[in-house]
């Protein structure tokens, strides 16, 4: 019985609503995942480059070791 009471207490303390002005504070550049868009933009654009380069020298394929 005292671990269910734990339990639920803990699992509703968790749960919050988040009002439209609160969202603001949440949503800070250091709580993204990329906090440079320009930076993670230039790095997809170069792995997607590299990846994607195919033959040229006799090689075929895309890197992905199926022909």
């Amino acid at each position: 019985m005292k671990l269910l009471t734990l339990f639920l207490l803990i699992s509703l303390t968790a749960c919050t609503d988040v009002l439209p002005r609160q969202r603001g504070n949440l949503a800070l550049p250091q709580m993204a995942l990329t906090p440079d868009p320009m930076e993670f933009g230039l790095r997809q654009h170069t792995a997607f480059s590299k990846e994607a380069a195919s033959g040229g020298y006799g090689g075929g394929g895309g890197g992905c070791g199926c022909n």
